[in-house]
C-alpha cells in the first residue's frame, strides 16, 4: 500500500510491519550521485544561492536537482555542467537511464521523467 504524506516525503507502508518514509532530499541525492557517475558530466549546477554557499564551505549534494513525487511516481529535473568534448545527447541518455535505474532500484518508486538542462560546459 502506498500513500503520500506531505510534499517532502513519500510513505511506503506495509501491513502490520511499519512505515518507511523517504524524504524528497534522499531521492534528490540518489539522482545527483547517479548523474555525476556518468562520464562527461562534470558536476551538478545550482542556482546562485547554492553556488555562493559552496564557496563559503557549505556543500549541498542535491544542488541542481528538483524532485516531485506524486502517487508513487517520481519526476526529476536535473541541471548539469558537462565536460567539453562529450556528445551531449548520448551523455544525457546515459544520465537519464542511470538516474531512473538508481531511483527505482533504491526506493521502489517508479521514475516517470528525468529532465535534463545543460547549465554549462567546462573546458579544462
Amino acid at each position: 500500500m502506498e500513500r503520500e504524506m506531505t510534499k517532502n516525503e513519500v510513505v511506503l507502508a506495509e501491513e502490520n510491519v511499519g512505515v518507511v518514509q523517504i524524504a524528497d532530499d534522499v531521492v534528490a541525492m540518489i539522482a545527483s550521485l547517479a548523474a555525476t557517475e556518468v562520464e562527461g558530466v562534470n558536476a551538478m549546477a545550482g542556482n546562485i544561492t547554492n553556488e555562493l554557499m559552496c564557496k563559503v564551505g557549505v556543500k549541498k549534494l542535491t544542488k541542481g536537482v528538483r524532485v516531485m513525487v506524486q502517487e508513487g511516481k517520481v519526476k526529476v529535473d536535473l541541471a548539469v555542467t558537462m565536460e567539453y568534448g562529450y556528445n551531449i545527447p548520448a551523455t544525457c541518455k546515459q544520465v537519464q537511464a542511470k538516474v531512473k535505474a538508481a531511483i527505482e532500484n533504491m526506493t521502489g518508486l517508479t521514475c516517470s521523467d528525468v529532465n535534463i538542462r545543460i547549465a554549462g560546459v567546462r573546458v579544462r
